[in-house]
């Protein structure tokens, strides 16, 4: 009799994976697209599984069928919009100065993490062995074995550009401080405030700040990262010129 009623009061295992299969109707692609979309919309703590299964029209359930955990969705979101500015990025493989190259894909990968906040902060977990990601990594490296540089050289020089970029762009996408949201100011009046505060500082303790308080007022973030950038690849092109082993 207990096997009796094991059969009658609940469903068939089988029948109902085959029912879930069939409810299943979405994609890979559609997954992640959905995913990505409400992580641009809404950031990371807004894409939850039955946020994504509202998104695509189903179940929660049939989300599993193509990842494991929200670990997995994010890591498989984070690379594949990396796989699409590694495609996008291709083409600026080809010109005749390595460096100038290196400078145009670092623009192009800077420009998508501003875009897609979640997507820097989610490339800061990566553990470096995602085909994408390291695809990204190795094709900085291979503009540099174009150049008079050492295995370390090159190294270095990789990781620091890396660094640099995925830092900024992290650092800019943090929300404003509290100040700047309750002054209801708007950007430039806010910078010019804060400058005033360094005028205000004692000249003989904070000459720099002195020399620079106009500079800060009127500054763009943006052009900053540019600057900082293209001092790492001077200094870059200095030691392949140089032939420094250091």
């Amino acid at each position: 009799m207990a096997a009796d009623r094991s059969t009658t009061t609940g469903p068939d295992p089988t029948e109902a994976r085959g029912r879930g299969r069939r409810r299943a109707s979405h994609s890979l692609d559609t997954v992640l697209g959905e995913a990505i979309a409400i992580l641009d919309e809404s950031g990371e703590p807004a894409l939850t599984f039955r946020a994504l299964a509202a998104r695509l029209g189903g179940g929660v359930a049939s989300i599993y069928w193509y990842v494991a955990s929200r670990d997995e969705l994010l890591e498989r979101a984070t690379e594949e919009v990396m796989g699409r500015v590694v495609a996008e990025t291709e083409p600026l493989t080809h010109g005749p100065d390595p460096i100038a190259n290196v400078r145009a894909i670092a623009l192009a990968l800077f420009d998508e993490f501003v875009r897609r906040p979640w997507f820097g902060q989610l490339m800061l977990r990566n553990n470096g062995l995602q085909p994408h990601s390291m695809l990204m990594f190795d094709r900085l490296g291979q503009q540099l074995m174009k150049l008079d540089l050492t295995p370390r050289q090159r190294f270095h020089a990789v990781s620091s550009i890396v660094s640099y970029v995925v830092g900024v762009a992290v650092d800019l996408a943090e929300p404003p401080p509290r100040e700047f949201l309750e002054s209801g100011m708007e950007p430039r009046e806010f910078l010019a405030m804060y400058a005033e505060r360094w005028r205000a500082l004692d000249p003989e303790g904070y000459p720099f700040a002195h020399q620079v308080a106009d500079e800060f007022a009127t500054h763009d973030d943006l052009e900053v990262f540019r600057s900082g950038l293209d001092l790492l690849l001077a200094g870059l092109r200095l030691q392949a010129g140089s032939g420094s082993t250091r």
